[in-house]
């Protein structure tokens, strides 16, 4: 009998779903059907890009402000896009994302090129060899290695080092072999798998430092070969960082209860559910955004004429605007503006306004001109 049979008898590498209630399930079937909605929705270049820096930077700085990273969101995204330098007491922090964000690269990388790819032991190893990559680090931690002592988080005591290759050799196996999808709901089961393994190598906690963020990588990597979108992939991550009190005490309950991780599993999904339903809002105002301007265009189509070019670029200017323009200042929402009313009267403004106002595209409020964007919500499909 190996030792942790006797401390960690719920290491037992068993998924009991019968224990789960219909709002697992029901949480699972949302998780994939938001999934597959994200991953078949075309996007802009630049929204697209922009979707993908910003979940990478939430990722990454959940990642790390979970074990006590103290950057701002603004501060990871600039060391991300600009290679920003911090302070020499606080350069540490930014190579903790440097690695982080590298290693979510990697994985991506090699995933999309090579296809989804088995979890193995190598593989872990070289996971918190990049989360710990040049980071100062307690004595006798070394980045890649199996602990050789006994360690705990609070009151939690992790099992003992001569059982961490073999737990993490068992959890491989387990995951790759043993957890079968039922057809068609490969992604559900991809995203249970991911959660599942969180929470075990939480439980083993086979390295002297970085076990969380180790763990995090491979839900990421889960979740990327069981096909969640990238910037998806980060939801977890950040849902953990939003609410650390409760992911530390669902963590701590699964272990003092014996194993049971059908609550941690519950609060895992309503995160990311939570946080799919977020990333289809931002989604969805890019579409939304796209659909005006080309209701816009088509509404000039057949308008000539240098004072319907004029007319058609302010209501797209009137777009980005986030509060009414008053009238006598639509001349300066922008250069192009500035150059099309240059020399022309405030009638020439009136008569703009007016004439917009009669296809529908602008309203007049007490406090200036907006552009009904709203007006392109008539035509989604009616419902109570």
């Amino acid at each position: 009998m190996r030792s942790y049979e006797r401390t960690h008898p719920w290491l037992n590498f068993t998924l009991d779903m019968r224990k789960a209630n219909h709002i697992t399930w029901l949480l699972l079937g949302e998780a994939q059907s938001k999934c597959e909605h994200i991953a078949g929705v075309p996007l802009l270049p630049q929204t697209a890009q922009q979707l993908h820096l910003i979940y990478l930077a939430k990722g990454a700085l959940a990642t790390t402000a979970i074990e006590g990273n103290t950057l701002s969101e603004d501060e990871v995204r600039n060391r991300i896009e600009k290679g920003t330098k911090l302070p020499p007491s606080k350069e540490y922090l930014g190579q903790e994302i440097d690695n982080i964000v590298e290693a979510c690269n990697s994985i991506a990388n090699h995933l999309f090129n090579h296809g989804p790819a088995e979890l193995c032991v190598e593989e872990i190893i070289k996971f918190n060899s990049l989360v710990l990559k040049n980071l100062p680090l307690d004595e006798g931690v070394i980045p890649g290695e199996i602990r050789k002592n006994v360690v705990g988080v609070g009151r939690y005591r992790a099992v003992e080092p001569e059982d961490c290759v073999y737990l993490l050799k068992r959890l491989c196996d387990w995951l790759n072999n043993e957890i079968e999808a039922l057809k068609g709901f490969e992604m559900a089961f991809g995203i249970l798998k991911a959660i599942v393994a969180h929470i075990y190598l939480a439980w083993i906690h086979p390295f002297g430092d970085g076990n969380g963020r180790t763990a995090r990588l491979i839900e990421f990597q889960t979740l990327i070969s069981s096909g969640v979108p990238s910037a998806a992939a980060h939801l977890l991550s950040n849902h953990y960082n939003q609410t650390r009190v409760e992911y530390y005490r669902q963590l701590d309950h699964s272990s003092q209860t014996g194993g049971d991780i059908i609550p941690f599993i519950d609060y895992a999904l309503q995160g990311f559910v939570d946080g799919l339903k977020d990333q289809l809002d931002h989604i969805r105002n890019q579409q939304w955004d796209v659909t005006w301007r080309n209701f816009v265009h088509e509404k000039f189509k057949d308008k000539l004429g240098e004072a319907n070019d004029r007319r058609r670029r302010l209501t797209l200017d009137l777009t980005n605007q986030a509060e009414p323009v008053p009238v006598s200042k639509l001349g300066e929402i922008s250069p192009r503006m500035a150059k099309a009313f240059a020399g022309k009267t405030q009638k020439t403004l009136i008569r703009d306004v007016n004439f917009l106002k009669s296809l529908g595209l602008i309203e007049q409020t007490a406090k200036g001109v907006r552009a009904k964007k709203e007006m392109i919500l008539a035509f989604l499909p009616g419902k109570v």
